[in-house]
């Protein structure tokens, strides 16, 4: 065969969490790879691995997105961006972010914007770490001289923090499914309702920690520095 058989079709709910746990996992193992490779001063590599990693865990967001497909169309457009580098990639920057100040979902607006730069430039650090190229005026690019220990550093610590979340169950996804899909590409307001409503639903029956809703203090409330940020994995 040339080329896979690729799916691109709707998904069951338990599909979804089966997938999105596969994507977990493997980042966890690309992570995990690319923190040894990094003591073993094996700079490009480790660089290049845990870009890989990060563009694993950029996966569950696109899984959650298929779940609320509603005709094959949509399903086969969510696909794309699973398959695509730059869409999964583009969440790399959040720790600049958050460094930044930003604590609440409307700081996070530069990560999604459409003409961002951002997930190109990652998309091509990582072919700079696996491969030699001839760029500019003939120059020739080495990963040996293109990757730093910094720069490697840097990103196994992003890989190491997105490759995280419990086990995703099919009954997660069907409340996802029952709170989003109504107003999920929607008005904004009630999006973020959803997601709230979403987290809600998770803390009654026991599928996230009792307490106060994290969603609704990321939405609606500044996140004290230091805080470990909510996630929807």
């Amino acid at each position: 065969m040339k080329k896979l058989n690729a799916f691109r079709a709707r998904l069951t709910p338990a599909q979804v969490a089966e997938g999105i746990n596969a994507a977990t996992s493997n980042a966890k193992r690309l992570a995990g790879d690319a923190a040894t490779l990094l003591a073993a001063n094996r700079f490009p590599s480790a660089a290049s691995l845990a870009i890989l990693s990060i563009e694993e865990a950029g996966k569950v967001s696109i899984l959650r997105e298929i779940a609320l497909a509603s005709t094959e169309q949509e399903a086969s457009e969510s696909w794309k961006n699973y398959r695509s580098h730059t869409r999964k990639n583009f969440a790399w920057i959040l720790p600049d972010l958050a460094a930044r100040g930003a604590r609440r979902l409307d700081d996070l607006k530069p990560l999604v914007q459409p003409d961002a730069e951002h997930p190109y430039l990652l998309d091509q650090v990582k072919q700079l770490g696996f491969y030699t190229d001839c760029l500019g005026k003939a120059h020739w690019s080495k990963p040996i001289d293109v990757i730093s220990k910094e720069l490697a550093a840097s990103l196994v610590t992003t890989a190491n923090t997105f490759a995280h979340g419990g086990e995703c169950t099919a009954r997660e996804i069907e409340l996802w499914i029952e709170h989003l899909k109504p107003v999920w590409s929607r008005d904004s307001g009630w999006m973020k309702q959803g997601i709230i409503n979403w987290y809600a639903a998770m803390q009654r029956e026991g599928l996230k920690p009792e307490g106060e809703n994290v969603m609704q203090q990321f939405i609606h409330r500044r996140i004290a520095a230091g805080s470990p940020e909510p996630s929807t994995e």
